[in-house]
């Protein structure tokens, strides 16, 4: 566990070195949302509880991180979209939870779908 911490704060921190924030973001949400259609893809594997655990906990700490900069008041976005995005990160935080609880294939497609979607919005460009 430790070391999938460090990893994580390493990529975090060589991505935000070179890459602008939104696409940090969706470069990461990606992620989460290929180890979730991993686990998908290979639900009778061996090793499908701990690969599994691994990939919810791993969506777990990045929204986490987006609940805590969402929630500071001096955020940049609009104060309904942050709310939105809020209720969203509550109900992947409810879907996670239950899926830990009584795992399916099925449960993980809703998180991998706006996982993907949230990235494809971030790393589209604002009309001008």
């Amino acid at each position: 566990m430790q070391t999938q911490t460090q990893s994580l704060r390493a990529y975090e921190s060589v991505s935000q070195a070179t890459m602008p924030g939104r696409e940090v973001e969706a470069a990461v949400l990606t992620k989460a949302a290929r180890k979730l259609r991993e686990c998908q893809d290979n639900w009778n594997a061996p090793n499908r509880e701990e690969k599994l655990e691994e990939a919810l906990k791993f969506n777990q700490r990045i929204w986490s991180i987006f609940q805590g900069e969402l929630s500071r008041e001096d955020h940049e976005l609009p104060r309904k979209i942050r709310l939105d995005i809020l209720r969203l990160a509550a109900f992947i935080d409810r879907r996670i939870f239950e899926t830990l609880a009584q795992p399916s294939p099925d449960k993980l497609k809703i998180v991998i779908d706006i996982n993907n979607n949230l990235a494809a919005g971030l790393r589209s460009k604002p009309s001008v």
